[in-house]
């Protein structure tokens, strides 16, 4: 009866209700999908994660790290890489990322990080160069001569050998450097895992290593992609591949956001976890990833709009109230 008495306040009511909601459809996805969960935008606005392995492995050792990101949402591609040539290699994978759209977060683990920071240089969808373990190399530099920058690497026991002494040097021509390198089966848990996976599966890895030429070890770097795009790098304290104090070295060089984990250089073989945690902390830091898949500017303008529009209708309810008393 007393809203009878007072016609205007049944306008005021709907009014007070309609202002806030009016607010909120304006915001539209940004707050609809981000509190609703539009999972179909957020997934879309995922990067595109490469996975690049190195020498004496291949893509199955991404497998738990891939399963990890798949689960979360992320696309991901498992690269073959070729292990014939620092520049054929590059170049392949750089063929690779040009098919792909949107934006990549690029991964190297070993050899492979050496292959991302050339195939990167120039390509303006790679958002971040992720380095597990793996080489950096600055213009003119090699992978062989980074080995041996410092001690730590166990390749080699004699720096004068023309084969570093782990190896064994398999001829696939008639030339001299017709060569594929693998590991000695007695050296690669020793070399590869620092002796920290059980026998039968050390046995197993040595025996499906993919091996790399010399060429790929010796060729000299192009221009390095981690000099203009941001990058992300994982220390292992305990690599007798690359070694330790040269991982480092090449992280501070890079300016890498560096994280050291206790493990072997096949740290996708003892701890893919943490190189999974290392990924997506590239893959979130990266601008326009958080772009898309955080608050946008203009979403916090119109959530203070939906506010504004929350109080007034709120005041338009009180003053109705209000009026009533009259």
């Amino acid at each position: 009866m007393t809203q009878l008495r007072h016609p205007r306040n049944r306008r005021i009511l709907p009014l007070a209700l309609l202002l806030p909601a009016a607010a909120l459809i304006t915001a539209g996805p940004s707050l609809a999908s981000e509190g609703a969960g539009d999972t179909r935008s957020h997934e879309s606005a995922k990067p595109t994660v490469v996975l690049v392995h190195g020498a004496w492995a291949d893509a199955s050792g991404w497998d738990e790290v891939t399963e990890s990101l798949q689960a979360k949402g992320y696309p991901v591609v498992a690269t073959a890489n070729p292990l014939r040539s620092l520049s054929g290699d590059s170049a392949y994978l750089a063929a690779r990322l040009k098919a792909i759209k949107g934006p990549i977060v690029l991964v190297g683990h070993s050899y492979g990080g050496a292959v991302i920071t050339n195939a990167a240089t120039g390509n303006p969808d790679v958002e971040s160069l992720v380095y597990i373990a793996a080489f950096a190399p600055d213009k003119g530099e090699n992978t062989l001569a980074l080995a041996a920058e410092h001690p730590g690497s166990r390749l080699t026991d004699d720096p004068a050998a023309p084969v570093p002494t782990a190896l064994d040097a398999v001829p696939i021509g008639k030339s001299p450097t017709d060569v594929d390198l693998y590991i000695k089966p007695d050296k690669f848990s020793d070399v590869f895992l620092s002796n920290r996976v059980d026998a039968g599966r050390a046995a197993v890895l040595a025996a499906s290593q993919r091996p790399v030429t010399p060429v790929a070890g010796a060729e000299p770097s192009g221009t390095p992609a981690w000099k203009t795009i941001p990058s992300w790098y994982l220390v292992a304290t305990d690599d007798r591949t690359i070694g330790t104090e040269n991982l480092r070295h090449m992280a501070r060089r890079a300016g890498s956001t560096t994280v050291e984990v206790d493990a072997p250089h096949a740290v996708l073989e003892t701890d893919p976890g943490a190189v999974t945690d290392l990924i997506l902390r590239a893959a979130h830091d990266s601008g326009p990833a958080l772009a898309r898949t955080g608050m946008s500017t203009q979403a916090t303008a119109l959530t203070g709009a939906a506010l504004l529009a929350l109080v007034t209708g709120t005041a338009l309810v009180l003053g109705g109230r209000r009026s009533k008393r009259v």
